[in-house]
């Protein structure tokens, strides 16, 4: 996948994410940023990653996005993987 249309996912994802009342404050908690530097933090290398990474790690959240969006949770996969870090976000020591 083109790293433009990852980015695109990604800024979709986040969009969902701050949309819904229950994501957004989980979100803002695993991620330690508060909702103000949201905009900031996106243009942090592996922030975009890291927003699909969050949907990833949720099958009810992945499926929700994906119905919204139209897009599928391959995609999704595939767009996290092509984005900065997106690989990296996954080698998560124990």
């Amino acid at each position: 996948m083109q790293q433009e249309k990852a980015q695109e996912i990604a800024v979709q994802g986040l969009a969902f994410i701050a949309s819904d009342p229950d994501l957004l404050p989980r979100f803002l908690a695993l991620t330690g940023i508060e909702a103000q530097q949201i905009r900031e933090a996106a243009q942090q290398s592996g922030f975009l990653a890291g927003v699909l990474q969050f949907i990833l790690a949720h099958e009810p959240t992945l499926m929700a996005f994906s119905e919204a969006k139209n897009i599928t949770p391959q995609d999704v996969s595939a767009a996290h993987q092509a984005l900065p870090f997106g690989n990296d976000l996954w080698d998560i020591q124990p």
